[in-house]
């Protein structure tokens, strides 16, 4: 940008050192240290492959053996290094009504040696590809968003495979509890977020994890306030049996649609038809909350209809509902971010504690531009430049 100064300049590297500082003491001798330095500067710059042998090459390394061995072999945990990229974030961008978001995204892979890595369908590719898939968490708060937990799913066809899995460096503690859904993950992100003290009063997700009945009495059980995705065919109790929640929003009067603005996009403020229905309380619902159906109809096609699930104080507005529901979105933008300027995707490692660490050091990346970016207005718009029978439920 044309009115970048040095002191703007100088400012970002005194963030940066801090930065560098926080995850300092995972690091118990100097020279992992220094390369945990030039890898997150490599990370930020404008580097066309962050892979090993380019990073090393922007560090001024004459070969990536310092670099691989920083991944590979060096001592120092990549979930120590996590703790501070989730703490990072928390108090920079956190507030009461930040939202965490649950979801997964692919990473294409040649090859059947890649930890985890199977012919698998891929939401980032739309298809059936030879990938790993990780479950990420993601932060979204009034001022930014950033990547602040992960984990590698573990197929099934891996877990059968005990000396596939030791090749692959997977500790013994990992294939020994067996195949972890997706929804597993999220869950143990979640605990560990929670655990840490991160402020936040929501939590969305896509249907790939509203559908999961377990999940959402995961979050019910520790208050959690959510808004999930559920499929169309996603059956709801009501008084005398369950219903498709499709049949639920069919019969909705015309007065219960308002049409609302879940948030800005890139070619304006994202409106659509919503309609909110309360649903029946029955014995388990935690006093003071309720569970409510939220649908999300298109403008241009009022065929192409959205549903979630939604669990929350009484309180709640249907701004509120709605804007939980547009947040989703953040975690999708976090991904394009760090594969597309942190080289979240870039790693051309195979075992499992290098890809912890190489994804754990990205994400550290683009935690540092997002916190950057939202507490430096200038910073931002750099970055900005390179969501039949009577039923019970009642409409709101």
């Amino acid at each position: 940008m044309d009115d970048v100064v040095a002191e703007d300049i100088s400012s970002w590297r005194a963030s940066l050192d801090d930065v560098c500082a926080r995850i300092a003491g995972v690091f118990g001798r100097a020279e992992p240290r220094r390369w945990a330095r030039s890898y997150l500067t490599g990370l930020l710059a404008p580097v066309e492959r962050k892979n090993s042998w380019q990073l090393s090459e922007a560090a001024g390394a004459v070969s990536p053996d310092g670099c691989q061995h920083f991944l590979n072999r060096a001592r120092w945990s990549a979930d120590a290094v996590r703790d501070q990229v989730r703490s990072y974030v928390a108090e920079s961008l956190a507030s009461p009504d930040g939202v965490l978001v649950i979801d997964e995204t692919g990473f294409v892979k040649k090859g059947l040696r890649s930890a985890g890595v199977q012919r698998q369908y891929s939401g980032t590719a739309g298809r059936v590809e030879n990938c790993q898939l990780g479950v990420f968490l993601a932060y979204a708060g009034r001022s930014g968003r950033a990547l602040i937990d992960r984990e590698l799913y573990l197929p099934e066809s891996w877990i059968a495979d005990r000396d596939r899995c030791a090749d692959a460096g997977i500790p013994e503690y990992r294939w020994e509890q067996g195949v972890l859904t997706k929804s597993r993950l999220a869950e143990a992100m979640v605990d560990r977020a929670l655990a840490a003290g991160v402020v936040a009063g929501w939590l969305a997700a896509d249907s790939a994890y509203g559908r999961d009945g377990k999940f959402r009495a995961f979050l019910e059980a520790r208050r959690m306030s959510y808004v999930v995705e559920v499929p169309i065919k996603q059956t709801v109790p009501d008084t005398d049996g369950r219903r498709r929640v499709d049949t639920l929003i069919g019969r909705a009067p015309g007065e219960a649609w308002r049409r609302v603005s879940c948030g800005p996009g890139v070619r304006g403020e994202r409106e659509y038809d919503f309609a909110w229905a309360t649903l029946p309380e029955f014995d388990d619902t935690p006093t003071g909350f309720v569970r409510t159906l939220l649908a999300r109809r298109s403008i241009d096609d009022p065929t192409d209809i959205a549903y979630y699930l939604c669990f929350h104080p009484d309180t709640v507005t249907r701004e509120q509902i709605v804007a939980v529901a547009g947040a989703r979105w953040a975690i999708e933008e976090c991904f394009q971010a760090a594969k597309g300027q942190c080289g979240l995707d870039h790693y051309q490692v195979r075992k499992w504690d290098p890809w912890y660490r190489h994804i754990t050091m990205a994400m550290l990346a683009h935690a540092f531009l997002a916190v950057t970016a939202a507490t430096d207005p200038k910073a931002h718009a750099g970055w900005a430049e390179s969501q039949s029978p009577r039923s019970a439920v009642s409409w709101r």
